[in-house]
């Protein structure tokens, strides 16, 4: 069979009209969107937080030193304020990653990864005091209320940072600890300087259930 596609010569198949045309590219388009919300649908977040990055069960609230741990090994970020001499001994709080630990085996202690370019650093080769302040809001574990609701517990920790001895064995488990919680770390540029620190508390505060604790 030849078909003849000369200009003089008819189409073997008729051309759809501008109406039909525009229909079928609604129709592409719908379908293109309907995917698009498929998969945002399943990659995104919960609006009331991540999901949670452990395993260990939620304490009761009223057993405060268990929720206390349990909050600190759930989180991977917090507040971290320092003393900024330079402000005139202002505080200064700055979003700081962290981990007290390998997934379930945390001890507490909150290890971070920071570089002297930054000022929560600088300052606190200056000034060890510190606070670091969790909020349970971000495990997505408090439900439709608001993050300042006394129902949604927040943690402080005060207490002073210091720069771990890069030989040390707290240093290595401490790398070990922010790596396995942050893996990208590990590729962040050595010519910036990271250092291991940790924070030392000397006191901690918590609020749950309107009921505040401290150690």
């Amino acid at each position: 069979m030849i078909i003849d596609y000369s200009p003089s010569s008819s189409p073997p198949f008729p051309n759809p009209s501008p109406q039909h045309s525009a229909e079928k590219l609604k129709m592409k388009i719908k379908g293109l969107c309907g995917l698009l919300f498929f998969f945002l649908g399943i990659f995104q977040s919960p609006v009331n937080g991540r999901p949670l990055i452990l395993s260990l069960s939620r304490p009761k609230p009223s057993d405060a030193a268990p929720f206390a741990r349990w909050l600190v090994s759930q989180s991977s970020w917090g507040v971290l304020n320092t003393i900024a001499s330079d402000l005139g001994g202002a505080p200064f709080g700055n979003v700081v990653s962290f981990s007290d630990g390998v997934p379930d085996k945390g001890n507490g202690i909150p290890y971070f990864y920071l570089t002297t370019l930054d000022p929560t650093a600088s300052n606190a080769l200056k000034d060890q005091r510190s606070s670091f302040t969790m909020s349970e809001y971000p495990i997505g574990t408090c439900g439709n209320v608001d993050p300042e609701d006394p129902t949604c517990a927040k943690i402080t920790l005060t207490g002073k940072l210091k720069v771990l001895d890069a030989n040390s064995d707290e240093a290595k488990n401490a790398q070990t600890a922010l790596f396995a919680k942050h893996p990208e770390m590990k590729d962040w540029p050595k010519s910036h300087d990271f250092q291991d620190i940790s924070g030392l508390i000397l006191s901690l505060f918590t609020l749950q259930q309107l009921t505040a604790t401290s150690f």
